[in-house]
């Protein structure tokens, strides 16, 4: 379990991103792709095939021990986090299921999220970017965060739950609550956002129950896995996810997307000029943002991975943001943002395999809509510093992009 001593790398922390981790990452990915992290007592795993490898053998590789990097020291000190589900009342979310769990609970909504179904929802997106970019302030600063790559997502997302965009404030900071939890930051505002949301969604599912209408939440109350119905708390951590997923990546997406065309300018004015280029272009942003930095799983049975024996019970780290810039797959520029490039689309930003976000459809739509909107805004654009990164171990995004609008 030996490998190259990198100085200061330390992938569970959020200071290690804000640092840069580009260099640790491709020296690993030369050197030592499945690399024993003694500290965090896992592996790390940094080249593109193999996170496509481990993310395809669900068996294998499972998710029900833990996904997010600061439930790997639970499960190592012998914490069962899937026997604590089991004999709690607290049932796991869609993400910590294995099969065959896991497949039954995704065909639920699987019909609301397929690229036909997103399609239907390109009028509602456009008006929702329309407005924002409508009310948005011209000619003075603005956090491009909150006018812009916020409300977006979170708005589509509330409408698809049939809940009222009146709650969008509310359900914005529940949102980076759970993210913060996600993360294993548990604070008194993860937790007061704990204690508003689930009660929250568990009244909605109620009214559901009572008078059902044509959104997700009655979809989910009508549905059975093997002719039995889901209880409450199974739709509302069903809802949880769908909430966390249905806006954070979007959002990072927008907002890394626009920071990286304007720190571009010869890539944004190619866009400009040739807007067809915009599906590609946003498929590298994707791969070059990468907005979950990383998931885990554990092994089932000793296993071996590019020469290394990975024991039972062991965890993998899949850093989804390194094995987007893995030379091998998107050339010795990987680092590099080209909107142009071939293989773009091969990116694992969205996962891979039996996981794959399912969302990703709808994600690929409001972010084609939103730049369509705003790329004719981009060119005269002004920026007002540097901005302030999310510090996050789990999610790449922004808390402020200070631009102006042109008038």
């Amino acid at each position: 379990m030996t490998g190259p001593a990198l100085p200061h790398f330390a992938p569970e922390t959020a200071a290690f991103y804000l640092a840069d981790p580009a260099a640790s990452f491709a020296r690993l990915r030369r050197e030592d792709p499945v690399h024993w992290y003694e500290p965090g007592g896992f592996w790390c795993i940094t080249r593109h095939a193999d996170v496509q490898e481990i993310s395809r053998r669900p068996r294998l590789f499972q998710s029900g021990r833990g996904t997010q990097i600061f439930q790997i020291a639970l499960a190592n000190a012998g914490e069962d986090l899937a026997g604590d589900l089991r004999d709690s009342n607290v049932v796991p979310n869609i993400i910590m299921m294995d099969p065959p769990a896991h497949n039954r609970h995704r065909k639920l909504v699987m019909g609301a999220f397929t690229p036909r179904a997103a399609a239907k929802l390109e009028g509602r997106v456009r008006e929702i970017a329309r407005a924002c970019l409508s009310d948005a302030p011209r000619g003075e600063a603005l956090n491009f965060v909150d006018a812009v790559a916020v409300p977006v997502p979170m708005l589509v997302i509330a409408e698809l739950l049939g809940v009222p965009s009146s709650d969008q404030d509310d359900f914005r900071r529940w949102s980076d609550g759970m993210i913060r939890a996600g993360a294993g930051i548990f604070d008194d505002e993860s937790r007061g956002c704990f204690a508003e949301l689930f009660p929250y969604l568990a009244e909605r599912v109620r009214e559901r129950r009572a008078d059902p209408r044509d959104d997700i939440i009655s979809v989910l109350v009508d549905s059975t896995i093997d002719g039995e119905r889901l209880s409450d708390p199974e739709i509302v951590m069903f809802l949880v996810t769908l909430l966390v997923a249905g806006n954070e990546t979007t959002r990072n997406l927008i907002a890394g997307g626009t920071k990286a065309l304007l720190d571009h300018p010869d890539e944004l004015r190619r866009l400009v000029d040739r807007p067809a280029l915009l599906p590609n272009a946003i498929e590298e942003m994707l791969r070059i943002v990468s907005p979950v930095r990383n998931f885990c799983r554990s092994a089932t049975r000793e296993t071996e991975l590019r020469g290394k024996s990975i024991a039972e019970g062991e965890f993998v780290v899949m850093f989804y943001g390194s094995a987007n810039r893995d030379e091998e797959v998107f050339g010795e520029d990987a680092g590099a943002f080209r909107i142009e490039r071939a293989s773009a689309r091969q990116h694992v930003a969205f996962g891979f395999g039996e996981h794959l976000c399912l969302g990703a459809s709808l994600a690929r739509l409001e972010a084609r809509v939103m730049f369509e909107e705003l790329l004719p805004l981009l060119p005269k654009t002004e920026r007002h510093g540097p901005g302030e990164p999310l510090s996050s171990s789990l999610m790449n995004g922004w808390v402020d992009l200070p631009l102006s609008l042109p008038g």
